[in-house]
């Protein structure tokens, strides 16, 4: 039984794991600068799920950590609870560190995929994919945006097959 339930928990960690990944007809950016990427983005739209539900003034700040590992802080104010939320995971890249495909976690051992798939020059704006078709975020240096780059990107979606009528347009104070 103690076999059964080991084998179990570690075919899960493997298949949780394995799901950091790109979701088809994308590919990451390639000549990405972490150094560059490293600061405070506001979040401009996203997909939502469980875990940003309610959430508005959402931020993520990523900096290194000494493991080499990108710090990942998420933060935002839920307009239900009318409370201040804060999640800290860590990023690694999937393979080298010049393409942005990088696996996320902030649950211990499993992992999910954080994909930047268009970044503007200067890297004041960021397309990222999740691993799936759910998961899509607009981000942004500054609590606002240019509208042409913001249709681009809602096209660049759009065209590999998200339905962008899913997004939910944060709003900030």
């Amino acid at each position: 039984m103690k076999k059964t339930i080991t084998a179990l928990l570690a075919l899960t960690t493997v298949l949780f794991v394995s799901c950091a990944g790109i979701p088809e007809g994308f590919t990451a950016v390639t000549g990405f600068e972490a150094e560059e990427y490293l600061g405070k983005w506001y979040e401009i739209a996203r997909f939502d799920f469980q875990f940003e539900k309610d959430l508005n003034n959402t931020t993520a700040e990523y900096s290194w950590n000494t493991d080499g590992s990108v710090r990942v802080v998420n933060r935002g104010f839920n307009y239900v609870k009318q409370t201040q939320e804060e999640a800290i995971g860590k990023a690694k890249f999937r393979g080298d560190p010049s393409i942005a495909e990088l696996k996320v976690s902030f649950f211990g051992p499993f992992y999910a995929g954080y994909n930047v798939i268009a970044l503007d020059e200067e890297y004041q704006y960021a397309l990222v994919a999740g691993d799936s078709l759910d998961y899509l975020w607009i981000l942004s240096r500054t609590k606002t945006m240019p509208e042409d780059i913001k249709q681009t990107y809602v096209d660049l979606a759009e065209k590999g097959g998200y339905d962008t009528s899913r997004f939910i347009w944060v709003e900030h104070d």
